[in-house]
């Protein structure tokens, strides 16, 4: 592990590494960073059902507060693949001329399967200070990262309240923070991913008030990003998607209408359980999860528009484009060695 991947593991959390094999030390050691959230469950499902050890690949995760967090130890070297929210960081590495690449979807959010909804505190409903989107005015609003792809969802939000971003202070926390945020009044109101979502309502700190799927249907919520330096490994990066997009399939295999069903969507359940922030089962259980395409196409539309959103908010330097961003060879290669996904 490099020096920078040592600190993360002691300040952010080193998940898990490597499953125990006779074969270890003939493996591809891969860093993957993770954002604890509900949308890692098909990396945890190739880790623990050894499909990346069947590739050849040692891999191991290191948890960030966000995968804005990420850029600069993927464009150092450190960090070899990187999940989660797109964020103007990565556009502004790729218009330096740094080699990062978005190559895979990770999350999105077709109607019904939203995973990032709006909470607001729940004494602000008792007490009637929310009523609508309008009254988030003057709240302080949790976010993982500011100029991430959860910005799309925040402000589509505000805009249907006839708010901008002046309108409220947006606090950037890590999603298992927001819990601790809201039980302590630190924040008003959050956009917090699955679990931590469902696990603040449970409490009691929260109430659900709109799913991001309903404020932004479709929206390409998060990706998989490979470091330049990974992506130069011979075929590691082919058979690196080839593990996960099994790991995405038996995931999908899991689900009944959005939610863990039957026996398979146990199994999926202790796995989350077993490798996710919060070990109740029954937290995963009860929540529509987001959608992973199981070919790892992206939503290249949701992708551009959440760009010019970062444009907009004079977060992005220099000129780049979303296509810029984009290398979809590794999974062409993946998918035709799989074959594509029954639909």
């Amino acid at each position: 592990m490099t020096g920078f991947l040592a600190r993360a593991a002691l300040g952010c959390g080193l998940v898990l590494g490597a499953l125990p094999s006779p074969q270890a030390a003939d493996l591809s050691k891969v860093s993957v960073g993770i954002t604890s959230s509900a949308s890692d469950v098909s990396l945890f499902v190739a880790h623990k059902r050894g499909y990346f050890r069947e590739e050849g690949l040692d891999v191991s995760f290191v948890s960030f507060v966000s995968a804005a967090r990420m850029i600069a130890p993927m464009a150092s070297g450190d960090l070899d693949v990187g999940t989660g929210a797109l964020s103007a960081g990565l556009y502004n590495a790729v218009a330096r001329g740094i080699d990062v690449r978005i190559v895979a979807d990770k999350n999105s959010t077709p109607p019904g399967r939203g995973t990032q909804p709006l909470l607001v505190r729940k004494d602000h409903m008792d007490s009637g200070r929310y009523k609508s989107l309008r009254d988030l005015k003057g709240m302080k609003i949790a976010v993982a990262a500011l100029g991430t792809s959860s910005m799309g969802t925040t402000s589509q939000a505000l805009a249907q309240g006839g708010l901008t971003f002046d309108d409220v202070d947006q606090v950037a926390l890590g999603f298992p923070e927001h819990v601790a945020a809201l039980a302590n009044k630190a924040v008003d109101a959050s956009f917090t991913v699955e679990p931590s979502a469902s696990a603040a309502v449970r409490q009691g700190l929260a109430v659900r008030i709109m799913g991001d799927d309903e404020i932004v249907p479709g929206h390409q919520l998060s990706v998989t990003i490979f470091s330049g330096a990974f992506a130069k490994r011979g075929d590691e990066p082919r058979r690196f998607l080839r593990a996960l997009l099994r790991g995405v399939r038996d995931f999908n295999d899991g689900l009944v209408n959005g939610r863990y069903a039957g026996p398979k969507g146990d199994a999926l359940v202790a796995i989350l359980a077993e490798y996710g922030p919060f070990k109740d089962p029954e937290i995963y259980r009860s929540f529509n999860t987001s959608y992973s395409d199981p070919d790892g196409a992206l939503n290249l539309a949701s992708i551009r528009q959440d760009l010019e959103i970062f444009r907009k908010a004079g977060l992005i330097e220099g000129q780049v484009s979303a296509e810029q961003a984009i290398d979809l060879s590794f999974l062409e290669a993946a998918v035709k060695d799989l074959g594509k996904a029954a639909r």
